[in-house]
């Protein structure tokens, strides 16, 4: 059916974006690493010798740089799950369709936002 091109993207097309997810879905998963591991780092850096106030302001920066990176690793978490989501949608071929308008998201959006539900029609109205 030639108008099936137009409701979505072919199986050659999804495949693309699925090794493009991929791609991404494995670097978040590095990067969420490295935000554990640096939040997990307990060292102390040899500041127990220095003064009470320093080291006061030393462990506020501590409980500050912690809730950061717990921050960070809770948005990346999120991301990574919205792209494994985006693998679903497509494996059951319904990737790339705007959940509002029905109609195809513009294939450069989603590879810069390959875990994108809306069109830019769609989050223009959301405003």
């Amino acid at each position: 059916m030639a108008n099936d091109v137009k409701t979505r993207y072919s199986d050659k097309e999804l495949e693309e974006f699925k090794v493009l997810i991929q791609g991404k879905i494995e670097k978040a998963k590095e990067q969420l690493e490295l935000i554990k591991s640096s939040y997990k780092n307990d060292s102390n850096n040899g500041t127990d010798d220095t003064s009470p106030t320093f080291k006061a302001f030393d462990e506020g920066s501590k409980v500050m740089s912690k809730e950061a990176n717990s921050q960070l690793a809770i948005r990346q978490e999120k991301f990574i799950r919205d792209l494994k989501n985006a693998l679903i949608r497509i494996e059951n071929k319904s990737y790339g369709v705007c959940r509002v308008t029905g109609k195809l998201i513009n294939p450069e959006r989603l590879k810069l936002v390959p875990h994108a539900t809306l069109s830019i029609e769609a989050k223009n109205m959301q405003k």
